[in-house]
């Protein structure tokens, strides 16, 4: 059975930083692709950032030079480092897994997490 399980949300002010974790059981993060993803109030699910199984990475316009996306292979976890965070970066961020070479569309994304809340005041 595979699990995703996020964690490290909360509510910070903005300019601050919060670093997300995704610990996944069931599979191997080194052996997927592995995204963020987030929905804030009002707004469909929006694509993040994803690293694939070979350590390349993607960035969503929005977050490219504040957001970083890394993997720990040993902890069988994926982080997601937020920085000078604002008030649009406030939604839940849901961890994900695919196999497909399209990391930008949630659908093709096999397991998700629960999601952790992020608030972001201003």
């Amino acid at each position: 059975q595979v699990r995703l399980v996020e964690s490290g949300g909360g509510l910070v002010q903005a300019g601050g930083s919060l670093s997300l974790s995704c610990a996944a059981s069931g599979l191997t993060v080194s052996g997927y692709h592995m995204g963020w993803f987030r929905r804030a109030p009002g707004k469909e699910r929006e694509f993040v950032a994803a690293i694939t199984w070979s350590t390349i990475t993607d960035y969503a316009y929005s977050v490219k030079g504040r957001f970083t996306i890394s993997r720990d292979n040993a902890k069988n976890t994926v982080y997601l480092q937020m920085n000078r965070l604002n008030t649009e970066d406030t939604a839940v961020y849901y961890c994900a897994a695919t196999r497909d070479s399209v990391l930008r569309v949630p659908a093709r994304y096999a397991y998700w997490g629960q999601g952790t809340q992020v608030i972001v005041s201003s």
